[in-house]
């Protein structure tokens, strides 16, 4: 408990400062103002969050979180629940989604069992386990106050030694078979919408089978009653011990200065309930891609960021977060290594931005 409120303490917003004059920077080079859009966004961002202009990254990770649903015994997955073991398991075997791709890219990754029902004997697995696997959010509360907070903490503690460890920059990756159904609760819990709109078919559903699957979390929400002013509360009473362990990572992310991409709709209802926690952590935030699942483009919204990517990925894992790092690293490359106009011998008189007003270059 107190790691949780200490870290809600010390999270601030980024270096404005240097987020000036990282755009001053870019204003600088040349190139019609502006033209390289999201690029020059997130090269910025980035410098708001280190303090520096200019940045490299030297180490990336991803966090994985692992840990199973109750309410799987509602049929709201094709998957048996079993999947979640095997695929924690598997993910040190470096044949997963996640795993070719932070290869090719040249991410670690780091998993972590916060709740999978069956006990994993792994020493690549890092044990921080609070329960085995939630309740069935349709009979009462997932877990209680106390173990949500515990799996928070456990997110936090992670970042902490990431960072200690010298990476520069984290990605939020998950498994836990049922997780769509809970990312789908938590995120109609916080914002209001209808089941309808939040819910998709996960990692593949009948007609039958999806229409049980809204019918399963409005009964949630309807038993449970989560209150969406008290962010604990939503994700202790309908989330899942993966939601919560990454939410600790993006609060640790924002704590400990280190930038933390978005994956998919679970990290995003993660990314969400941080928010809420402390809307500072949308400044140290990097959306990866925009997921399948009907309910990412509302979280995108409700914390005001535009993915990178629109690929129709609905994998999970932190497969997206790779791809990220790359235009990450692009962003970071170009605005250090780009000709400015003076280097170009070009007068910058005639410059306006987009909306058609004159700018005035300080470089």
């Amino acid at each position: 408990m107190r790691l949780f409120e200490e870290t809600l303490r010390e999270i601030h917003p980024g270096d404005k400062g240097a987020e000036k004059k990282a755009w001053d920077r870019l204003n600088g080079l040349t190139k019609p103002i502006g033209s390289l859009g999201e690029l020059e966004c997130i090269a910025a961002k980035f410098a708001g969050i280190t303090g520096k202009v200019y940045n490299k990254i030297e180490k990336k990770n991803i966090v994985i979180m692992c840990g199973d649903n109750g309410v799987v015994e509602e049929g709201v997955s094709s998957c048996p629940q079993e999947l979640t073991y095997i695929v924690t398991n598997n993910f040190t075997r470096g044949i997963t989604g996640v795993n070719v791709l932070a290869k090719f890219y040249n991410s670690d990754i780091t998993v972590v069992d916060v709740g999978v029902k069956k006990k994993i004997n792994n020493p690549k697995v890092i044990d921080k386990r609070v329960m085995e696997g939630t309740n069935n959010i349709v009979k009462g509360p997932a877990m209680t106050r106390e173990q949500c907070i515990e799996a928070i903490e456990a997110g936090i503690d992670i970042v902490e030694k990431l960072v200690k460890n010298g990476y520069s920059v984290l990605g939020t990756g998950e498994m836990g078979i049922g997780n769509t159904t809970t990312s789908a609760a938590v995120i109609s819990a916080i914002t209001g919408l209808s089941v309808e709109k939040t819910t998709g078919k996960g990692s593949a559903l009948t007609s039958d089978a999806f229409e049980n699957k809204k019918r399963v979390i409005e009964t949630a929400l309807e038993i449970n009653k989560p209150d969406k002013n008290d962010i604990v509360d939503v994700m202790s009473k309908v989330g899942g011990l993966d939601i919560a362990g990454l939410c600790g990572v993006f609060l640790g992310g924002a704590r400990y200065k280190v930038p933390v991409v978005i994956d998919g709709i679970i990290a995003s209802a993660a990314a969400l309930c941080a928010y809420k926690l402390n809307e500072n952590v949308k400044d140290f935030m990097f959306p990866s891609h925009l997921s399948a699942e009907p309910g990412a483009i509302y979280v995108m919204k409700e914390i005001g960021l535009t993915p990178m990517l629109n690929m129709r990925m609905r994998l999970g894992e932190g497969s997206g977060c790779p791809l990220a790092f790359s235009i990450i690293e692009s962003a970071l490359y170009t605005i250090e290594n780009m000709g400015t106009f003076d280097d170009a011998n070009i007068v910058t008189d005639y410059l306006i931005d987009y909306e058609g007003n004159k700018v005035k270059n300080e470089n």
